[in-house]
């Protein structure tokens, strides 16, 4: 595999692989039933046999294997992960109406039946990370039969491995059981599988994760963009740290801190991806992908955590595109002011991380709104911008790494690492219980990055925080963006669980759910 083939390159290629998955699913089900004589396939059509046989086609199915994960992140992850916590919330437009998607994740509020819901953005984000399985799965079926270069197909194969993990991982921490495909599905019973317990599927997230370290290279060695053995083991560190294998987790973090691949950039706001520069940089240990231009591999995230209604004029000022154009609906993903409290006095992260605009066709006070600053880049075009999403960093290998040791009892160990992190945002020591500014310094140093609602689940606390921060909203609603004699709805924070619902969807396929 050439090194100089960029990922960004390769996604051109996304919409032939779009149809050739299709037309490979097709061909499974319409070849399920025939005897074997008939199982014969043109070699000048697409298929799976005739497909999978050349490390350029491998190259391709794991680019598209990739793909999903833009959409998860692009829209509904950060609504699931972010505005479902403490972090951010939405602004109402009174003179827009209503969208209940949103708000009732941000409200806690989404309505469910017998444990399944028609939440639009949780059925993207289960219907996301299984397109990501699929792919892996089909990978992962074919590879060891195919005849190509070793080290490039343990490439491939550690790659697939360990999105396959990945996925699982936010499945198992969203919903708790999910199936678990671990073949390629080529009927409709074989799609629907009974759910796997959260034991079962965190058994299989460490092996696919333990198989994929060996075989991935070192970010040095790896093609920007793509998964190294350093976010393999990045990956395997927080799947420890939620299922509390404290030393299990020292030990694969540690390993990823001696490998010197990764450090902390000098100042905060160069962790973060620009429009065009500055991405997978050193600090960088797993990126979300993409590409302004016309190729479809753009993001638009910036554009759904903007408040709404916003002018033409004030949308230019903050992306300097060269066509901005009006923003209507409802905003999402506002800081609230619980997470600019958070903040301590001189610490550089805040003003990097947070920035105030003026929206003055809103109806929220004098329209003076906090937005989350870490992912605004100017950009030429309206709705149309490159910048990456940032999976894992090393900043939170360092705070996975204090967390674990801190656990453990080495709170001298764990310091130096709390410590680092601190000194690059301008802050001294930690004071207090070394545990509890661990947990604070997560939620600063990593807000807005969907990390939040995981950390209050798995270290219990989500049922109280939530609890009292819907009571703040209950009783200050202005406080929280909602215009003077607004009042929430009456089904606010009533709903507040640790997972979330399957999507009803699927359960038309699946009789298990």
């Amino acid at each position: 595999m050439s090194k100089n083939r960029s990922l960004s390159t390769n996604f051109k290629n996304e919409k032939m692989k779009n149809i050739f998955y299709f037309i490979a699913i097709i061909l499974g089900f319409l070849i399920s039933g025939c005897d074997d004589e008939l199982t014969i396939f043109p070699e000048d059509s697409l298929s799976v046999p005739t497909f999978f046989k050349t490390e350029e086609d491998f190259t391709q199915a794991i680019n598209g294997t990739y793909v999903p994960l833009r959409g998860i992140n692009n829209q509904s992850k950060p609504f699931l992960a972010e505005m479902h916590s403490d972090n951010t919330y939405f602004a109402r437009n009174t003179a827009f109406g209503a969208t209940d998607n949103q708000e009732d994740i941000a409200d806690h509020s989404i309505p469910s039946d017998g444990g399944i819901t028609a939440n639009t953005h949780v059925n993207n984000v289960y219907v996301g990370y299984y397109e990501v399985i699929a792919r892996a799965n089909q990978i992962l079926a074919t590879i060891d039969d195919a005849e190509f270069d070793e080290t490039a197909k343990a490439n491939v194969k550690g790659q697939a491995l360990f999105l396959r993990a990945y996925s699982y991982f936010d499945l198992a921490q969203l919903f708790g059981s999910v199936p678990m495909h671990l073949e390629p599905v080529v009927d409709r019973e074989g799609a629907a599988l009974p759910l796997a317990s959260e034991d079962e599927l965190y058994a299989q997230i460490i092996e696919d994760t333990q198989a994929a370290i060996p075989l991935l290279p070192l970010k040095s060695e790896q093609q920007p963009g793509r998964v190294t053995s350093g976010a393999a083991q990045t990956l395997l560190g927080n799947v420890y740290i939620v299922r509390q294998q404290w030393p299990e987790a020292e030990t694969v973090l540690k390993a990823v801190v001696a490998s010197n691949e990764y450090a902390l950039m000098p100042n905060y706001e160069d962790a973060f991806s620009g429009n065009s520069d500055n991405k997978n940089n050193i600090e960088s240990v797993f990126e979300i992908q993409y590409r302004e231009g016309a190729e479809g591999l753009n993001g638009s995230f910036l554009y759904n955590f903007l408040p709404r209604p916003i002018s033409a004029e004030e949308v230019g000022a903050i992306t300097g595109t060269s066509n901005p154009q009006p923003v209507n609906g409802e905003g999402n993903n506002i800081p609230t002011p619980d997470i600019i409290e958070a903040y301590e006095d001189g610490d550089l992260r805040e003003e990097a991380s947070i920035m105030y605009i003026t929206a003055s066709e809103s109806f929220w006070e004098d329209g003076i709104y906090p937005i989350i600053k870490k992912y605004v880049e100017p950009h030429a075009l309206h709705g149309n911008h490159g910048m990456n999403w940032p999976v894992y960093r090393y900043a939170e290998v360092l705070l996975f790494l204090a967390e674990a040791l801190e656990e453990q009892g080495k709170n001298g160990e764990a310091l130096p690492y709390l410590t680092e992190v601190r000194t690059r945002a301008g802050l001294g020591a930690p004071t207090g219980d070394l545990g509890e500014a661990i947990f604070n310094e997560r939620r600063v140093e990593l807000a807005f990055e969907n990390k939040r609602w995981f950390d209050l689940v798995r270290t219990g606390r989500a049922i109280d925080v939530i609890t009292a921060h819907g009571n703040k909203i209950k009783a200050n609603p202005v406080d929280y963006y909602y215009p003077a004699g607004v009042e929430p709805r009456g089904n606010v924070f009533t709903n507040i669980s640790e997972r979330y619902a399957l999507p009803a969807s699927e359960s038309s396929l699946n009789p298990n759910f």
